[in-house]
């Protein structure tokens, strides 16, 4: 168990989840602010559950970092397509219907269980549900997703999304075709009002930036490239719908027709490339994933029709 404390300078009152992530900047804030309500975070003495709480200069702030729990999941072999591995992570080129963590009505066989029967040692930090798992996809987006084997790459890793130096880049067949060639979608995203399972553009959501390049016009299709800037849950293909492109085959936020579900039995999404820094090398480590023979056979149905 670690035990930090740090005397609080600020010419202005500042918030504790912000004030100790830039204290200690290689635990990510998403940590810091799990720690603060889990009750590790102390100020003046008194255990503070609000990462809201504004500090003030001379008030005293002690973390206490418990040591990572020890997994409790069951190694499952699963068939893993693993495009990069070294000592401190690996990136896997996800499939189709393969849930990434343990969830209520997915308890195994999820891309978790699967990495621990490949490496026995991934990072805690994410608790004994989601050891090594720096960022997800959802079970029906296909594509690249990085692990993590220590909490050192972790740290790093989950910096450099948020620090929005690591490239996230996707490929994606959506409705209809944007008249203009490129450009971005700046809209915050938040829990649906009304349909819980959704997510929607809504005022009071999370800022959330998506910049798309448009690659192919098929018809009334078209092929996109997706870049993210953030990484709010269903960020892309709640973005598409928003502009009233949604992403083919998706089930929760575009219609799909009995024709498109005799082509495709998902939605064509796929994560294409990560770009990161090496969290001990310093190099730069850029994967390709290639996707799915459904995606592309969708996808070369489509070309064959707009030749017609």
């Amino acid at each position: 168990m670690e035990v930090r404390q740090t005397t609080v300078i600020t010419p202005e009152p500042v918030r504790l989840d912000r004030y100790t992530a830039t204290i200690w900047s290689d635990l990510s804030r998403s940590r810091l602010q799990k720690l603060i309500t889990d009750g590790h975070v102390q100020v003046n003495n008194q255990i503070v559950l609000d990462k809201n709480f504004l500090l003030k200069t001379n008030d005293r702030v002690a973390i206490t970092i418990p040591p990572s729990q020890p997994l409790e999941l069951t190694p499952q072999t699963i068939p893993l397509e693993i495009l990069y591995e070294d000592a401190e992570l690996l990136v896997i080129n996800k499939p189709v219907g393969l849930v990434v963590h343990p969830a209520p009505g997915h308890p195994d066989f999820t891309l978790v269980n699967g990495i621990l029967a490949h490496c026995d040692h991934l990072s805690g930090i994410n608790g004994v549900e989601r050891p090594g798992i720096v960022h997800r996809l959802d079970k029906d987006t296909s594509g690249a997703i990085v692990i993590a084997k220590t909490d050192r790459a972790h740290q790093s890793l989950q910096a450099q999304i948020q620090q929005k130096t690591a490239k996230r880049e996707y490929l994606g067949i959506v409705h209809g075709v944007p008249s203009q060639a490129a450009g971005t979608i700046s809209a915050p995203i938040g829990r649906h009002p009304k349909d819980r399972q959704k997510m929607a553009v809504v005022p009071t959501g999370r800022p959330a930036v998506t910049h798309w390049q448009l690659q192919e016009k098929l018809g009334m299709y078209a092929l996109v490239h997706f870049q993210l800037e953030t990484g709010r849950t269903h960020q892309i293909r709640v973005h598409c719908a928003h502009i009233r492109h949604p992403i083919v085959g998706d089930p929760l936020y575009s219609h799909v027709s009995p024709q498109i579900a005799r082509k495709i039995s998902h939605q064509a999404l796929h994560a294409w490339k990560l770009t990161f820094t090496h969290p001990t090398l310093g190099t730069t480590i850029a994967v390709e994933a290639t996707p799915p023979d459904s995606f592309l056979e969708f996808l070369n149905h489509l070309r064959c029709q707009r030749a017609r």
